[in-house]
């Protein structure tokens, strides 16, 4: 990105604010944005969103556009239909129309490299959108969830479930338990694998937890573009080669699009019977139909992440940045890009089986009427 220039006076009240941090060079030293806005409100802010295919995305995108448009601009909505040249090529129109700010949820967090340089060189600055963008310095802040305690809360839920409390090489008991993981390409995947991976490796270690397939390293269960058909062929060929006389007892799902792909699985297996009841399922972002199916017994648990508090957080942090304010974050260390450790803001998740859906409904993210 361009280098800043600092416009250095010699009045007290100048170096108090630089001494505070509040001008643009304090905010580079931190980390942050480096670019020079030109400060104020209006212009169109770029939002490149990865797919339509999630209802999650929809909802990120319509609520970042209307929260921007609320607060003085105009927006530009896209979707990369899970493509990476699309949203190549989207982005690079973007830029072409002069956006002052670019948000962006990478469909592959390491193919933008090229692209965010134009965007550094035309002076827009660039927020990434809950998958960090990977490889490049021309990312300026990174707004998302924490990502390693959604995994934890996953494994946890499972360990609660078969009530497995302390790892025990002497337990009697053991359980059999199938892993997947998010797509190779995003940055993410890695954060929900290694905090599911804290809970549960412990016990696959002292055997109370069996992996049949052995398929436990992460690169062995990731899931290609999050694809929930994709995961119930891997489902299928699992169960058709481990499992002839044992029954999945658990499987680690980190996203509900992957979760009704594995248990589409189970019941083409017959499962969901007396004799074989469904395993116990996790699950991401609760989106309605896996609420649905937690609601009906399926599907076991889901991670809520409210997407609508993510967008707000975006909006205030571009907000901020073009009208040369403090951009508020609350981690200045844990992600790191491959260029720079990008300055974050992280919200909390909050793990949701059958027994609290109904926060869903007092949130108001989900009304009575659509989780009949």
């Amino acid at each position: 990105m361009r280098t800043r220039r600092c416009r250095i006076a010699a009045s007290a009240v100048l170096a108090a604010a630089l001494a505070a941090g509040l001008t643009s060079c304090g905010q580079e030293a931190r980390g942050g944005s480096r670019y020079q806005p030109p400060e104020g409100k209006g212009g169109t802010i770029g939002l490149a969103m990865p797919t339509k295919s999630s209802e999650r995305w929809i909802a990120d995108g319509k609520n970042m556009a209307k929260q921007f448009r609320a607060a003085g601009y105009k927006t530009d909505l896209q979707y990369g239909d899970d493509k990476v040249e699309n949203q190549v090529a989207q982005i690079e129109n973007m830029i072409t129309k002069g956006h002052r700010l670019l948000v962006i949820a990478a469909i592959d967090g390491s193919a933008l490299t090229d692209v965010l340089k134009q965007a550094a060189d035309a002076n827009i600055p660039v927020i990434s959108y809950d998958r960090l963008i990977l490889g490049t310095k021309n990312v300026d802040y990174y707004a998302s969830f924490d990502n390693e305690r959604v995994g934890e809360l996953q494994g946890q839920y499972i360990l609660d479930k078969l009530k497995l409390k302390k790892p025990d090489e002497n337990a009697d008991k053991h359980y059999n338990i199938e892993l997947f993981a998010g797509s190779p390409d995003d940055n993410n995947t890695k954060y929900f694998w290694n905090g599911a991976m804290k809970k549960l490796k412990p016990f696959m270690k002292s055997g109370q937890l069996v992996v049949r397939s052995k398929q436990t390293k992460m690169n062995q269960a990731t899931t290609l573009r999050w694809d929930g058909g994709t995961a119930q062929k891997r489902m299928d060929d699992l169960i058709s080669k481990s499992y002839g006389n044992e029954d999945v007892d658990a499987v680690l799902s980190p996203y509900d699009g992957i979760s009704i792909g594995i248990i589409s699985a189970l019941k083409s297996a017959g499962y969901d019977t007396k004799r074989h009841p469904l395993p116990v399922v996790t699950g991401q972002d609760a989106e309605l139909a896996s609420v649905k199916s937690i609601v009906a017994g399926n599907q076991t648990q889901t991670v809520f992440k409210d997407t609508r508090k993510l967008a707000k957080q975006a909006v205030q942090m571009g907000d901020a940045m073009l009208t040369g304010k403090k951009v508020q974050v609350n981690n200045t260390t844990d992600y790191d890009n491959g260029k720079k450790v990008v300055p974050a803001y992280l919200l909390k998740p909050v793990s949701v089986d059958k027994k609290n859906t109904q926060l869903l409904v007092d949130e108001g993210y989900f009304t009575k009427e659509q989780l009949k």
